[in-house]
């Protein structure tokens, strides 16, 4: 009687722990890559494979594609910083005000104080904030403190890039993450190689220098490689004490220094790679080696079933700068590349693997925009009736995970940048920008130029249609304007006369 009394205690136990096990909130990965391009990959983001895709190695994005959806009109802002609040925060550039990159607190870039004919606005140079009165920061409630206060486990991997030095968002732990591995304020390193401290050993690269991964020093250990070996490792606690977790892998790479891993480096140089190239072509094959690592990870803790994996990049492809071969060319058939508003600078990569949901090799074209991905991640977590001191701009694209009929493929997406990068090159500058449908409007601040193009059929926006198309234009300068004035976007004065920029219209057009 007691053998029996146990065996049925003993079953009744392991279904309730199959019960707890299958019902909790599941465990989400978001894979962020920096710089990372439309064509930095072997997977095709268009409707043909390219040269581009064929140069370089990625098999475990293309092994992420087969599980789940790919999506092809994927939008980030053309910048590290903003695109990075949005994501954190749900807001779009114009409304939060991070619209260039931060470092340095309390003050604008030096390109930006130096600029021949534009004075530029004080925007929110110090980040992103917990705090309601931090000057020129954006107050918000960060999605991964949502994630936190609703039972996650929330772990930050990698470049941050939130706030300015001293600020308390420079720190991920102030922003909802119960662990932080390497995140600080710079958004780049110092050095990739272990050997090099990860930048530590040099005291020039002192704001770069890679925090807390001491144990990888003096070792020949890629930065890439120790950042997910860590995140890993994080993860393996969370599981061990069965609780769900969020992991924001978010690597340095492929941002500059252009550093070769010696592992893949040489094979690219005998593919005829330049010396360059090939050490660029060896950080994306790093990057994919990092996300392999993430999925035999799961598989192997037999999580697959009860993890959701995401991937982006937070801008295109870097082009301007540092890049053998002709400049602005290196994300065609787009336009330019990281900086810029063409569609090189914002266009980029992104997957998702939701077991259960999304279906085996899904191409989904409707475009979606970053500041998505924070009403997004709480609706897969099961988080409803949240609050935030914010503004949502971002629209919950789940729908599109499943293959469900949405209601999105002719909203608005905005741009804003009311700023200066520093490098040259085309639609590098200050601007703001929309796309509707396969419509896009570029209005350009300095000279308020407007560029009209229908990417349907020109996704390498070489046509202007802004004088051929006057109904069009006129129709999404009024969206633009309406827009811009609606967030009290900041706009840019002539240096000359200090007269501000006019918001987009259709005033004195034809």
């Amino acid at each position: 009687m007691a053998r029996k009394l146990f065996s049925v205690i003993f079953i009744l136990g392991c279904i309730s722990c199959q019960f707890n096990r299958t019902n909790k909130q599941p465990n989400i990965i978001l894979f962020f890559v920096d710089d990372l391009g439309w064509q930095d990959t072997s997977v095709p983001f268009w409707d043909k494979v390219t040269p581009l895709n064929e140069k370089y190695k990625t098999p475990n994005m293309e092994r992420l594609q087969v599980k789940g959806v790919k999506f092809t009109n994927s939008y980030s802002t053309p910048v590290c910083s903003p695109t990075r609040v949005s994501l954190i925060t749900g807001m779009n550039a114009a409304r939060h005000r991070v619209t260039n990159w931060t470092l340095y607190p309390d003050k604008k870039q030096p390109m930006e104080l130096n600029h021949p004919t534009l004075d530029f606005p004080e925007w929110n140079y110090n980040g992103v904030t917990t705090e309601k009165k931090v000057e020129q920061a954006a107050y918000a409630t960060p999605l991964a403190q949502l994630l936190k206060d609703n039972g996650y486990y929330t772990i930050h991997a990698g470049k941050a890039h939130f706030g300015a030095l001293g600020y308390s968002s420079e720190n991920p732990l102030n922003l909802g993450f119960n662990v932080n591995i390497a995140g600080h304020a710079a958004g780049a390193p110092g050095s990739y190689l272990g050997m090099e401290n990860y930048g530590n050993a040099d005291s020039r690269r002192g704001v770069w220098a890679i925090p807390g991964l001491e144990k990888y020093h003096g070792t020949p250990t890629f930065l890439t490689q120790a950042l997910t070996h860590e995140a890993l490792s994080a993860v393996k606690k969370s599981l061990d004490s069965n609780q769900s977790f969020f992991l924001y892998l978010s690597l340095y790479a492929v941002h500059t220094p252009l550093m070769g891993n010696e592992k893949y480096f040489e094979a690219y140089l005998r593919n005829g790679l330049s010396y360059s190239e090939a050490k660029y072509a060896s950080m994306i094959e790093s990057m994919d080696a990092a996300l392999g690592s993430v999925l035999d990870f799961v598989e192997e803790n037999e999580i697959d079933n009860e993890t959701i994996i995401l991937f982006m990049s937070d801008n295109g492809g870097l082009s301007a700068v540092a890049r053998d071969g002709a400049k602005h060319t290196h994300n065609a058939p787009l336009k330019s590349g990281k900086g810029s508003i063409y569609e090189g600078g914002i266009r980029v990569p992104m997957l998702a693997y939701w077991p259960g949901v999304t279906k085996s090799k899904t191409t989904v074209h409707t475009p979606v925009i970053i500041e998505d991905f924070f009403p997004t991640i709480l609706s897969i977590a099961g988080i409803k009736n949240y609050e935030t001191v914010q503004v949502v701009d971002g629209k919950n694209i789940s729908s599109l995970l499943n293959g469900s009929n949405n209601d999105l493929s002719d909203r608005a997406l905005y741009w804003h940048y009311p700023n200066e990068w520093g490098p040259e090159g085309p639609g590098i500058g200050s601007f703001s920008a929309i796309r509707k449908g396969e419509w896009k409007l570029i209005y350009f601040h300095e000279d308020q130029r407007y560029e009209l193009y229908d990417l349907s059929c020109d996704i390498g926006e070489q046509n202007n249609l802004a004088s051929k198309e006057a109904s069009k234009l006129s129709e999404l300068i009024v969206l633009l304007s309406e827009y811009l004035i609606s967030v009290e976007a900041q706009m840019p004065r002539d240096k000359k006369t200090q007269i501000q920029i006019p918001y987009p219209t259709t005033k004195e057009l034809f």
